[in-house]
Parts: C-alpha cells; structure tokens; sequence
C-alpha cells in the first residue's frame, strides 16, 4: 500500500493540491497568477496559457499568497513580509522569471516597509499606486513612477486603501474612513497629482451610516465609470457612477441576496455574482439592454469568478460535498493540478434558528449513516464580517470523519444577510454573536442531534475569541474549548495589533479602551477567565499582527494561576499558517486533545 492510499481521508484533504481563481494581465489575457499549495506551502505560479507552461514564481518558508500581474503581462509584484507578520515591502520580477539565484528587486524604492493598504498598477508599465500603513503615520497612498521618488497623494490617521486606477491612468479611486467609521468606507476620486476630482460619501445624512466599494474602473481607454458596490436598499449592490459627470446609474437588480460585480473586458456588461443564504450564483447583465441573464453553474458556492475577453466565464466553485475546482463556462476545467486527489465530504444541512435579533441559519454536517446524538462542534467562523457558507471545507470534514457532527452559525455580525444583519455587532461586541450561538445550541441538543455532555465550541481568529469568551460567559454550556489565533485580552490585543485593526475596534465598541473601559472589559475573555470551567486548547502564531501574542500570553498566564485545565501550541508564523504540514499538524493536536479530554 503507498503512502497516499494509508492516509487517512482528512489527511488527504488537507495535501490535494489545490488553486487559487487565475488572475489575467488585461493587455495580455494568456498571461495569469495563481496560488497553489503544490509543493506543501501555498506560494505564487505564473501560467503562460499560449504555451501552458507553469512555474513557481515565490519560495519562502512560511509561504506567499499576496501578488498582483501587471497589465501588460510583465511584471509580478507579490508582498514580501517577514514570517507572516504582514508588515513588509512590495518585490517584483519578470514574468518569464529572474535571473537565477538572484534577489527580486524591491518594487517601489523609497517606500519603507508597511502593512499593504491596496496596490494598483498602471497600463503603461511604469506606475503604480501604493498603500501603506503604519502605527505612526496611519495611512498614506503614494504614486510611484518608474525612476522617480514616490509622491504622497494621500495621508490620513484613519484607514483607507487604494480602490483602483482608470484606464488611461488618470483617475485613482480611494475608499477612506475619515469619518471614523471602519466598517463604512466613502470613495474619493483623485487624479496622479492628489487632486479631488469626485466624492461619493453614504456615510452621512441618514439615520444609519451607509458603505461602498470601488469595484473597478471601466476597461476602456477614456471611459469615466466607476463600479461601486452600495448599502442604500440594505444589502451590498452595484451601481454605475461616472466619476467626472457625477451621474450614478442604479442597476436596480431584483435579487434578494447580496451583489457584487466586475466588468466584462470591453465594458458593455457586468458579470454579476449573487449570495443569498449560503450559496452563491453568477449572471451576466448588458448594460444597454438591461436585461440579466444567469450563467450556469451547479449548486454550491462560487468563490470568485471573472469574464474572460472570449466572453467566457471562470470561477471557483466547492459545495460542501465536493472539493473545490477552477471551471468555466465552456465546460472545460481551467486547472487541474496533478497528484493526490481530495476525498469528498458530507452535504450540509440548513437550519433556522428563532434568536433574540432574528432568524439565525446554521449549517449543519453529520456523519453519514449514523444516528444522533452525536459530540458536537461548533465550529465558529472568523471576521467577524463574514459568513459560513455551502462551500469545501478541510477542517470540518475532519471531525466528521471522526465521527462528529459540526455546526455552523452565522450569527449577527456575519454577511450575506443583509446591512442590519451585518451591523447589528455594535458596542456589546462578543455578547451579541454568542446569544445567537447559544440559541443554535439549544435547538442543536433539542433536536436530538448534539449531545449535550459533548459539546466543542470551537474557531480561528473571531471564531477563536468568541469560543475564549463562550468558555466564560457560558461555562456550563461547553464540554470543550478550540481557540486559534484568538483575541483574549482585549485591551492588550487592541495596543499591540496593527492600525487598521485598531481603527475597527474602535468602531465597533465605539472608542479607545481608555474612552470605553466597560465595553472593553465587557467584551474581553480575560475577563471572565475565571469562571472557565472546561479543557482549554489555544493555537497562536508568534508573529500575528492581529491577535497578537502578548495578549494571548496574559490570558494562559491567569488558567496557569488557577491550575486550569489547558494547553497552548506556539508556531512560527502570523495569522494562521501556509505550510501544509503545520495546518495537518494543528488539526491533528486538536483531535488529539479532544479525544484525552472527551474521550468522543
């Protein structure tokens, strides 16, 4: 028997290569990027689709997933951090590849390093547009020219990034914060010398602060529209605004989830992409005619799509069922990569849950041909604007080949059902998503599919803080506790983490902990350490700049005082890992240590 055939089905999920949606030069659309965890660490390749040729464009320990193709097709610039922390400088080398051995240049001299704030890169080869930020200087967005020092366009102390650049390289939308709102964005519109040439702000006047988006400059040479994603119907949809006239062209779509957009290449529509309770669909609207018409794809989630200059369409789709893959439109697979292929999975099951601000839909996954009840995880996704959806997922399938059935919960604060959904996560931050869980966990052990004794709460990122928090705010509700990378002081964790985060902290509990000391105390874990009652396992990266980990230090320090039951595992990288290996291993340890503590 090989290797491949003893590994467990888990384990294979995790080692099948897998790709990323190809990004194409838009001057040379047989030029394309994508990610791939071919080798075991996910990193850049280039595809030359003329010849079919692939190679690896980055090779770092800990891996890269941030690059960006020029539009002509000649350039590959990808962000150069140290050991995932996310602070670092833009790299850039040809895409045929450099000389060999040799050091890929630095993109943009004079630009020091930084957390990314947006890149868009010129049609002439020789522009770019950078965002940085920093702790000291907040966010600036600086024009570089090829042999010319950087010039500032744009410097504020609150959060902002590089939306796109038009065409022609005339025009370069901005979505900024000025007003204090991070999870709001206003657009601006400036010309290469930082001169305002458009505004377009929802964020005031009403009784509730609206947000947008730049979705992209038309493809066209001379063409001034602008795609913006909007809030004004109370979920995300496009309009069309031409930045110079000021005329906004409302789609008007009757779809009721919501809507995003990109252009197709020669601009006469847009390829619509729609979420609505979980899965996703593509359309294709025509602009002079109005008219919408769906793309076909199966049922499940699309990832990420985009209109080929052939008029084709490729995306990335997954079901929870079946693993994802690159197809198209014409029927054909666009990537296939050789080797070891991921097992399927269960399908999910949709759930709606009456909570305390609303319907709650969970995703339900059991093992198949197994009856209930059965030790349960809850699975608890990250963002916290984001949402679970009818998508593959490694890491749940594992614990249902273990014989565990996950839930998944999108509580308020999740996307995809709409902006009150969404913004309802305000000042009692924490609290809110844990009310919705506790009430998906009710129905869990009414139903008779969760045991009640056997309850895992479980999650990375947001997900890790909000199972820190459920383990104190809720101790006789959980049998077992999973925290990755996880927020548990949240006042540490709020001074050490980088400035954008800083700046949505702020929005969601309304201020500074020096300006609200009870709602950051309110929503911290470490405040509710002591009433813990189960196993604790935390997972954290030594270079997160996110949830940092000092703070997660001075959460394990208290369940040590106590003589808590706990174990922490410390690696080298920052929000999560890229290294196959080490996301096999984290798993692994966590299966590990529910069995010694639940004996499941």
């Amino acid at each position: 028997m090989s290797d491949a055939e003893a590994m467990p089905d888990w384990e294979k999920r995790f080692r099948a290569p897998r790709v990323s949606l190809p990004d194409w030069a838009e001057d040379a659309p047989d030029r394309s990027l994508f990610v791939s965890n071919a080798t075991g660490t996910y990193e850049i390749y280039a595809w030359d689709r003329a010849t079919g040729h692939q190679r690896q464009v980055t090779n770092r320990p800990n891996g890269t997933t941030d690059g960006v193709l020029s539009p002509d097709g000649e350039w590959i610039w990808w962000f150069d951090d140290k050991d995932g922390d996310e602070f670092g400088v833009w790299r850039r080398q040809p895409f045929a590849g450099g000389a060999d051995g040799a050091e890929d240049e630095f993109a943009t001299p004079g630009l020091e390093a930084s957390y990314p704030a947006g890149l868009a890169l010129g049609r002439d080869g020789r522009t770019a547009v950078v965002g940085r930020s920093t702790d000291e200087e907040g966010t600036t967005i600086h024009l570089a020219v090829a042999d010319e020092p950087p010039v500032v366009i744009y410097r504020h102390r609150e959060s902002a990034g590089v939306g796109d650049l038009s065409h022609d390289g005339s025009l370069i939308a901005i979505e900024h914060t000025e007003h204090g709102d991070a999870m709001h964005s206003a657009l601006r519109v400036l010309r290469p010398d930082g001169t305002t040439v458009a505004e377009l702000d929802d964020t005031k006047g009403g009784a509730q602060e609206l947000g947008l988006d730049v979705l992209g400059f038309a493809p066209v040479e001379g063409d001034t529209r602008l795609l913006v994603g909007h809030q004004r119907r109370g979920r995300w949809e496009p309009l069309v605004w031409d930045v110079v006239s000021g005329e906004e062209t409302d789609l008007g779509l009757d779809l009721p989830g919501d809507v995003s957009a990109e252009w197709y290449p020669d601009g006469s529509g847009l390829l619509i992409a729609h979420g609505f309770e979980a899965r996703s669909e593509l359309f294709r609207y025509d602009l002079d005619s109005r008219e919408l018409v769906k793309v076909p794809t199966p049922a499940g989630s699309v990832s990420g799509a985009t209109a080929r200059p052939d008029g084709s369409v490729e995306y990335l789709w997954s079901s929870s069922e079946q693993p994802s893959s690159v197809r198209s439109t014409t029927g054909a697979v666009v990537l296939d990569p050789p080797g070891l292929k991921s097992p399927g999975s269960v399908p999910v099951e949709d759930v709606w849950v009456e909570g305390p601000g609303g319907r709650i839909h969970a995703l339900v996954q059991k093992p198949a041909g197994a009856e209930g009840p059965f030790p349960t995880v809850f699975d608890i996704h990250g963002g916290p604007t984001w949402h679970d959806s009818d998508s593959f997922a490694a890491g749940p399938a594992a614990w249902v080949d273990h014989g565990y059935a996950v839930v998944r919960v999108n509580y308020r604060g999740s996307t995809g059902y709409g902006r009150e959904w969404t913004d309802a996560l305000k000042h009692r931050v924490g609290l809110i998503e844990l009310e919705d869980i506790a009430a998906v966990r009710e129905w869990a052990v009414d139903s008779g599919l969760a045991d009640p004794d056997r309850l895992i709460l479980s999650g990375g990122s947001w997900g890790g803080y909000l199972t820190l928090l459920g383990l104190g705010v809720q101790p006789d509700a959980w049998a077992l506790g999973l925290a990755a990378v996880p927020v548990a002081d949240y006042v540490t964790a709020y001074h050490d983490e980088m400035e954008a985060l800083k700046a949505m902290d702020r929005t969601l509990l309304g201020g500074t902990p020096e300006e609200v000391p009870e709602r950051f105390e309110a929503s911290s874990p470490l405040t509710y350490v002591d009433a813990v009652k189960a196993p604790v396992y935390i997972s954290a990266g030594v270079n997160d700049p996110r949830c940092p980990i000092r703070q997660i230090d001075n959460y394990v320090k208290r369940l040590e005082t106590r003589g808590a039951v706990h174990e922490v595992y410390r690696y080298d990288a920052g929000h999560g890992s890229l290294v196959v290996d080490e996301r096999i291993k984290q798993v692994r340890l966590e299966l590990e240590f529910v069995e010694r503590h639940l004996g499941a």
